[in-house]
């Protein structure tokens, strides 16, 4: 899409148009994040100026943008980075975008007593692990992830950031999560046969092997609780329709709610 040199306004104007006709749910959200990258500002500074000018690089970096955006590439992969919590990561293809529900895992970490060690599997860009290290130092926190690809942006995430969490390439358990008093993982629990309806931005551009998991999306949680040893204490995130199910699979487990109200995850030990 071209943008052309003019104000903020007018620019918003015209990538929120574009936007919404390609079906994008929040257009206007969008175009603010696109168009104060393109400038090297803050959302708040185009509030502010919306009389500000336009320069015909930021007006090339904007139609770029909102090109890729109009292909439903998701707006985290194009600036490169996503806020999680009180952090910044940096994400592209190789792992998923850091959602809001997920935030709930590091919840639970954080009630742990000092000193604790919590473990983060299937980190992806590390949001899990490098949020609870961010929060809680005095803990110690391992990852791991069975994509070296993934592993290879959390470890550039925690070097990046300057936190202490050694990250491992693994299945599960890996030797990391040795001695763990907490495990946590946001593992694959989409079903096989809700892929097709999922968002355009979910289906062509995030790792499908890390949403996908079996006919009723369990595969991934049951594999974990299986191997987990007796007595470990798991919180699993999965979607509010498997919160029954993952209870069956703990003991004395207990399911905590999202910020909609939604059954997200479920807190338990391993029988």
């Amino acid at each position: 899409m071209r943008i052309a040199v003019g104000s903020v306004r007018d620019a918003l104007a015209a990538a929120e148009e574009a936007l919404r006709a390609a079906g994008c749910d929040t257009p206007r959200l969008d175009a603010e994040l696109l168009l104060a990258d393109a400038l090297g500002v803050s959302r708040g500074a185009l509030v502010a100026d919306p009389q500000r000018p336009i320069t015909p690089p930021a007006a090339r970096r904007m139609g770029e943008h909102v090109r890729r955006r109009l292909r439903r590439e998701p707006v985290a992969y194009i600036l490169g980075t996503k806020g999680f919590r009180h952090i910044d990561l940096a994400v592209d293809g190789r792992v998923l975008v850091p959602r809001p529900e997920t935030e709930l895992l590091v919840e639970v970490a954080l009630a742990l007593p000092e000193g604790a060690h919590v473990h983060d599997v299937g980190t992806g860009s590390g949001a899990v692990a490098l949020a609870i290290k961010h929060e809680r130092p005095d803990l110690r926190v391992t990852a791991s992830d069975a994509s070296e690809a993934a592993v290879a942006v959390a470890r550039a995430n925690a070097e990046r950031l300057g936190l202490d969490v050694p990250i491992g390439v693994g299945r599960g358990l890996v030797p990391e999560a040795a001695g763990a008093d907490l495990v946590v993982a946001n593992l694959p629990y989409v079903r096989e046969d809700e892929w097709p309806a999922l968002q355009p931005e979910i289906t062509r551009w995030e790792p499908r092997e890390a949403l996908v998991a079996g006919a009723d999306g369990l595969d991934a949680i049951r594999e974990l609780v299986a191997r987990a040893p007796g007595g470990l204490r798991l919180a699993l995130e999965h979607a509010p329709a498997q919160a029954e199910a993952v209870r069956t699979l703990l003991r004395e487990a207990e399911t905590l709610r999202d910020l909609a109200g939604r059954e997200r995850v479920t807190v338990g030990v391993a029988p």
